[in-house]
């Protein structure tokens, strides 16, 4: 490695003796547009590679506005010929041949799309277009024009990002203290506020934790998921993350819990690779622990508070409303009898929000539920007060969900949402959303 590194640097300082750039040390949009142009008719591998990484060090000194100026400027001015596109359309609709296709796909390729396969040339490259994009991403709803940038993005990110050049590690107490760091950092459903909270998560027998990484990117983890080895199928957080819980011993557990799968990198959103990794542990666990009879989630329910919210404003009467005032009331958290009844209101709304109620696309409303369901899991049961921190009261009162992976089922699973958007349930939970319905009517 130490040999590469200083080849590549080497490579990098004749590079950059042969180019010349203008300006100096001060970078505007405009310069560094210029730069771009310059990038993609540069000839040599030594100068394109001095070019990239100079590019790309001009951007990380550009402050917001100017890299919004930078980013309209690859918007507006490297998008295909239209006359090139047209020509090429109407020869491959006379003559089929290999060239006249390659020709056709030549042409309605954007330039953007090269300018970031060379500027991935330079050290660094994945990691700096990945965070570029993610700039990107934070600008997209106040300027929908830059979109076409972000679809040459999501097609290259798509591919260098395949499933079949990422690594899955485990991580754990000996894994190096910069990589847990950023588990730290990136922890998105379970807040992890020490370091010893983090050595509860990652350093007993009974506690699993494995990433996935890029090999251009080997000290930033892409997604991790977090596992529980335990005996039953838990239904609170509360019970799985608690310090004094009672310890499993690895070879003796029956139920593998998923309790956290974090997304670390923004710049990678929609490039999926979560399922992959679910998936991986799972068939992983299964051969090292053959105990193992159980694979499930323990899932937040982020949309349930806003959906309940929105039904209950349709109508006073209908018993999301009676429900959403129950709950607010807060005269039930000390008398178990009317938690009991705020309870059986609750339950079958949650199994009808999951089961009936349905976005314009027909998909369910709830993004952790898409995901769990599109990689072919059974929505298992549905847990009241499964999640009490105050961020699991404000987004889904206290509702957790567990989602079964049952490694026989999960292709016809998948398939038969995919294709007819069925979702598999546990027979409880289909009778609490009948339920629903019934009092509903």
């Amino acid at each position: 490695m130490a040999t590469l590194n200083d080849f590549l640097s080497s490579v990098l300082e004749r590079g950059s003796r042969l180019i010349d750039w203008r300006g100096g040390d001060q970078v505007s949009p405009e310069m560094l547009a210029g730069h771009c142009a310059d990038l993609l008719s540069a000839k040599g591998e030594a100068t394109g590679m001095a070019l990239a990484a100079r590019i790309l060090e001009g951007y990380d000194g550009l402050d917001a506005e100017a890299r919004a100026t930078f980013f309209q400027t690859l918007a507006a001015e490297y998008d295909p010929d239209p006359d090139e596109v047209t020509a090429a359309a109407l020869r491959y609709a006379e003559d089929r041949s290999t060239e006249a296709l390659a020709a056709l796909a030549a042409a309605t390729e954007t330039r953007r799309q090269e300018l970031f396969r060379r500027l991935n040339l330079a050290p660094g490259g994945t990691h700096r277009l990945v965070s570029m994009r993610a700039d990107l991403l934070g600008l997209l709803r106040d300027e929908p024009g830059l979109a076409r940038i972000d679809a040459d993005f999501r097609h290259l990110l798509g591919s260098w990002f395949n499933r079949g050049f990422l690594v899955m590690q485990p991580i754990d107490w000996n894994t190096p203290a910069a990589i847990l760091e950023k588990i730290i950092a990136y922890e998105a459903v379970h807040e992890i506020d020490s370091w010893e909270e983090l050595r509860r998560r990652v350093g007993p027998e009974d506690r699993r934790c494995f990433a996935f990484f890029h090999p251009s990117m080997p000290n930033e983890p892409l997604v991790f998921v977090e596992v529980a080895l335990t005996r039953e199928v838990p239904g609170s957080i509360q019970a799985v993350l608690a310090s004094e819980r009672e310890r499993v011993a690895a070879d003796s557990a029956k139920t593998a819990v998923f309790y956290s799968i974090s997304n670390c990198q923004v710049g990678l959103k929609g490039v999926s690779f979560g399922a992959f990794l679910i998936k991986q542990v799972a068939e992983d666990l299964a051969h090292d622990l053959p105990k193992l009879e159980t694979f499930v989630t323990l899932s937040p329910v982020p949309g349930f508070s806003g959906w309940l919210a929105a039904e209950a404003g349709r109508d006073p009467d209908l018993p999301a409303a009676l429900a959403l005032t129950a709950l607010n009331r807060n005269d039930w958290d000390n008398d178990a009898k009317r938690e009991d009844a705020v309870k059986g209101q609750v339950l079958p709304l949650a199994a009808h929000y999951f089961l009936d109620s349905k976005r314009n696309d027909g998909r369910p409303p709830d993004a952790v539920a898409r995901f769990h369901l599109g990689n072919g899991a059974q929505l298992l049961d549905i847990h009241w007060m499964g999640d009490t921190s105050e961020k699991g009261i404000a987004q889904s009162h206290g509702i957790m969900v567990n989602y079964l992976y049952d490694l026989d089922k999960i292709e016809e699973n998948h398939e038969a949402y995919v294709t007819d958007g069925k979702i598999a349930a546990s027979r409880k939970v289909r009778n609490l959303a009948a339920a629903a319905r019934k009092g509903g009517s």
